[in-house]
């Protein structure tokens, strides 16, 4: 992963966390020297640049959730549409520029992504639900499973940043531990579930709010959020990349 400051603030903020280096001997052990976690991993502290491109689309997304729940409880579907397919496109167009330029690329963003989709999706289904588009039960079980995952991620972020953990420290978006890589299961369901929601959004609108293949797609949905939470639980910690770590 490369550890890459490439604006002043980014620097700025990046460095300030940092402590002088030693000069002499104690420099060499330093260097060699890795930070113990809370009992898991032993690292040495990495730093990089958050303010890419992709992670500034994801933060865009996150902010049109409460956009969109507005525009859905009002029952403002066309314009709800339109802009859901805009989060989908910064979704799609994040991706492929982490992909292209390896410079765009970032830990954080490897935690931001899924958690910008998170976001609009439980923000989407509570909406949807409260228009009577989605039930309530299939509403329940995604953000359950959405909770335990950001619950999971907190933990192993906890456990990975050296003691003594600050909030300065926990929340410093330069400061990396660890990066994340999502199983097959969730990649298909994150597929499945922002199609239901475009399939929900355009019910009103193009009038097939009881059709029976809309109702499949509940199941379809229900399914693949209670196999994709599985695989988190069964791959455990390959899920997680811990960055510069060294057995304890």
């Amino acid at each position: 992963m490369d550890t890459r400051l490439a604006s002043p603030v980014a620097r700025g903020l990046c460095d300030s966390r940092k402590q002088e280096p030693a000069k002499g001997p104690e420099a060499d052990r330093s260097e060699d020297s890795p930070v113990s976690g809370h009992g898991l991993f032993k690292f040495k502290e990495l730093y990089e640049n958050p303010w890419t491109i992709p992670n500034l689309l994801c933060v865009c997304r996150i902010l049109l959730a409460p956009v969109l729940g507005h525009l859905i409880m009002t029952q403002h579907f066309h314009l709800s549409l339109a802009l859901f397919t805009l989060a989908g496109a910064t979704d799609l167009l994040d991706g492929y520029i982490a992909r292209t330029w390896p410079s765009q690329k970032s830990a954080l963003g490897s935690a931001l992504d899924p958690l910008a989709d998170k976001i609009l999706i439980s923000v989407l289904y509570v909406s949807l639900t409260y228009a009577e588009l989605i039930p309530v039960l299939l509403t329940a079980l995604v953000i359950s499973r959405d909770i335990g995952l950001i619950a999971a991620v907190f933990w192993v972020r906890y456990k990975t940043v050296p003691p003594p953990v600050t909030l300065s420290k926990f929340f410093n978006p330069c400061y990396t531990t660890a990066q994340l890589k999502p199983t097959l299961f969730s990649k298909m369901n994150t597929a499945v579930q922002l199609f239901l929601v475009a399939a929900s959004l355009a019910a009103p609108v193009f009038q097939y709010t009881d059709s029976a293949a809309l109702q499949c797609l509940w199941l379809v949905t229900a399914v693949t959020t209670t196999a994709s939470g599985y695989s988190y639980w069964h791959y455990g910690r390959k899920t997680v990349k811990i960055l510069n770590s060294r057995s304890p």
